[in-house]
């Protein structure tokens, strides 16, 4: 399967633990907990580019699987990692932080990020 497509959040759990875990201020928390984020993933064999619009704010991060780069955080920090594929499955693990973004069937994506033991966890479906 594709990860190629649009999602948009429809639910999430441990936002605002999750958040302050990483580091966001509160008042970022508060204006992002009920914003449904669109994402929007073209991948081209090994080669992704990810776009994440919340409200007013869009993170791109482009990569190839197995290569090292330089990925943007949440917190807009930047910061060098390996994503990895294993099927329907993209991890990647950056300063103590584990991601992984599952394609659970044709149109459901769950990422779940991993952080100081607290586990978010996002569901988006295709537009």
């Amino acid at each position: 399967m594709s990860f190629t497509g649009k999602y948009q959040l429809v639910s999430q759990e441990n936002f605002e633990p999750s958040m302050k875990a990483l580091g966001v201020p509160d008042d970022l928390i508060q204006k992002g907990k009920d914003l449904k984020s669109i994402s929007e993933i073209e991948e081209a064999g090994d080669n992704f580019k990810v776009t994440i619009t919340t409200g007013s704010n869009v993170i791109t991060n482009s990569f190839t699987i197995g290569q090292e780069t330089e990925l943007l955080s949440v917190t807009g920090e930047k910061i060098k990692g390996v994503v990895h594929r294993e099927g329907n499955k993209l991890t990647v693990s950056l300063k103590g932080i584990e991601s992984t973004t599952e394609l659970v069937d044709a149109n459901t994506i769950v990422n779940t990020i991993t952080v100081g033991g607290i586990v978010y966890k996002r569901t988006s479906k295709r537009m």
